[in-house]
């Protein structure tokens, strides 16, 4: 298991971004889109509307994959 953040390329409403995301939130992030029927870029949107200004885009995908996960439980 590699813990370290890479770069992942997403675009948002047309423009290019990346996210630094440690490889089991990227799979769980996949896996919650494929789930919901969504494009990964659909999915990013969705939570990048949704973040504060005080939160980066990667922290926000985190919480919103681990709120998703606590809810499974």
């Amino acid at each position: 298991m590699d813990a370290r953040p890479k770069k992942r390329s997403l675009t948002l409403r047309g423009h290019r971004t990346s996210v630094s995301l440690e490889d089991d939130f990227w799979r769980e992030f996949l896996a919650i889109a494929k789930a919901r029927g969504l494009a990964i870029n659909a999915l990013a949107a969705e939570i990048d509307e949704a973040r504060g200004v005080d939160a980066g885009l990667a922290s926000a995908i985190r919480v919103y994959v681990l709120t998703h996960l606590k809810s499974q439980i």
